[in-house]
């Protein structure tokens, strides 16, 4: 049994489609300046017109503003960053820093064109910055289908878009769930006395970095050396490198025993704030701060648990007082945390290791389906997208 559109292909196109110059079924415009004196970072009641920038996602939303320069449905396609990314824009927006939108001109979808050029693959120059310009991609050819046949191939390839976007928001709300759950559990009153960490721990420091060009602090190493952007992995088991016994020595490094916990003072983006246990002894670079307790006074897993819903106050604590973004020892010891009984310690820990568990469980599974609904999708949209050309010669 044949399906409505090759029904509708075998009706209204069974010789192929006609394919025109992208350059000539679109107006074709390229984003400009920042308009700096009209420009909220927020959206407000006066600045409600998105601003969009290359980019993928909420990534390519810049701010807001009050000037509407494209006013009709298009397609934005990155110039720069993630180079020729596709997006549908079904407001009016105003587009910067060389963004490109394709305005159709004919009776053709923005939906449909969109689905399209996101089965291409744009070649930049290698020199210099690499960048995609309204001249590099006028001439890419676009299949023209009737307009029953767009509709059809939109509504398909929508379906395939909505199962991946309820994966992904289910993935999210699991994610909220667990948090809420967590900060509830982590919540105390004045009936739990608040201390430093100073207080109960062992020790707070910090590491270092074995000079590089010394291939004999690195070569052959066995002593674990974290970096700071591996504290995201929030578990350590194992880090990517390893120093020598003579660069544990002659550095600033410190061997860190492992249950001990580990904020990061620095690093790029998000890191800065991040928290981690260590499941082995380790050293650290000197972007992280070690918390080494005694885990018969403290449960060092309550610890990490309780700095995670910390990481706001720790960022904005360390974008202050001269620090220029940056936690120092001095902050993290002198930071105070409730210390209830460790019998109430220990029974927060198991539940919130059990939440772990599950959200895991769900980060793994939930990817993967997202992944193949993702690969099913891009081959059923490749497959529906491949038109027949039709012979225009006499």
């Amino acid at each position: 049994m044949k399906s409505k559109l090759e029904e509708l292909i075998e009706k209204l196109c069974p010789n192929g489609v006609e394919y025109r110059e992208l350059g000539e079924i679109c107006i074709l415009t390229a984003g400009g300046d920042i308009p700096k004196n009209n420009l909220s970072k927020e959206k407000t009641e006066e600045y409600q017109i998105p601003i969009f920038s290359n980019g993928v996602g909420e990534n390519a939303l810049y701010g807001y503003t009050n000037i509407e320069k494209i006013k009709s449905k298009c397609v934005t396609i990155s110039a720069r960053g993630t180079i020729g990314y596709a997006a549908l824009r079904k407001e009016p927006f105003y587009p910067i820093v060389r963004l490109i939108c394709a305005i159709p001109k004919i009776d053709l979808l923005a939906e449909f064109l969109c689905y399209f050029i996101q089965t291409l693959t744009f070649k930049v120059p290698t020199t210099g910055i690499p960048q995609l310009t309204i001249p590099m991609i006028k001439n890419i050819k676009i299949p023209i289908p009737p307009l029953e046949i767009q509709e059809e191939i939109v509504r398909i390839l929508d379906k395939f878009t909505e199962l991946t976007t309820e994966l992904t928001t289910e993935l999210t709300l699991r994610k909220l769930q667990y948090e809420h759950y967590r900060d509830k559990l982590l919540t105390f009153g004045n009936e739990v006395e608040w201390k430093k960490i100073k207080e109960i721990a062992l020790k707070v420091t910090s590491g270092g970095t074995p000079k590089t060009e010394k291939i004999e602090y690195w070569e052959n190493g066995t002593i674990p050396w974290m970096s700071s952007g591996e504290v995201n992995l929030e578990t350590i088991f194992k880090t990517e490198k390893y120093i020598t016994e003579l660069g544990l020595n002659n550095s600033s490094a410190k061997l860190i025993p492992k249950n001990s916990i580990v904020v990061a003072l620095a690093g790029q983006g998000k890191t800065r704030g991040k928290v981690a246990r260590i499941r082995i002894d380790l050293s650290t670079n000197q972007s992280l701060a070690a918390i080494i307790v005694d885990e018969n006074k403290i449960n060092p897993d309550y610890i990490f648990y309780f700095l995670k819903t910390q990481y706001q106050t720790l960022r904005q604590i360390s974008s202050g007082n001269g620090t220029r973004g940056g936690l120092n020892l001095q902050m993290i010891a002198n930071y105070s945390i409730p210390v209830p009984s460790l019998e109430e310690q220990k029974r927060i820990v198991e539940i919130l290791d059990r939440f772990d568990k599950y959200i895991n469980d769900i980060k793994e599974g939930l990817p993967a389906e997202i992944e193949m609904r993702q690969k099913q999708y891009e081959y059923y949209r490749d497959k529906l997208l491949n038109f027949k050309k039709l012979n225009v010669e006499g």
